[in-house]
């Protein structure tokens, strides 16, 4: 079976440790994942992070909130889109709530959609933002 490279576009990931205003930001398709689902979810690389900057997070082990961090980035940067990945479970849902918030307080209008990862490893029909 052939390996395929990593598909990120620029370091680091993680939404503690990413700046709040980069160069990479703008004009650019963000991914906010709960860092569940790169396992869960067996192609996630090929169907989510090519060719968007890839923020990554855990709402239920990280401390904090991560709305205000993301209201920053949201607010700083001319993003095109955002696109939420988390898993279906119920702790995963404060991942997609901080975002909502952020847009909500950003004073923006960005399009962003939701994808929910099952524990089976497939995503849920029928999510958006």
């Amino acid at each position: 079976m052939a390996v395929r490279g990593s598909e990120l576009s620029q370091w680091p990931v993680q939404i503690k440790l990413a700046p709040v205003d980069a160069p990479y930001f703008d004009g650019a398709d963000l991914l906010i994942a709960a860092d569940c689902t790169a396992y869960a979810y067996g192609d996630f690389h090929q169907r989510f992070i090519r060719g968007k900057l890839t923020l990554i997070g855990c709402p239920k082990l990280d401390e904090g909130d991560y709305a205000e961090k993301l209201t920053e980035i949201l607010a700083r940067n001319d993003l095109r889109s955002i696109q939420v990945v988390r898993m279906e479970v119920p702790c995963c849902g404060k991942m997609e709530q901080a975002v909502k918030c952020a847009l909500e307080r950003c004073g923006k209008e960005i399009p962003c959609r939701v994808a929910v990862i099952s524990t089976e490893g497939e995503v849920l029909p029928g999510y958006c933002c």
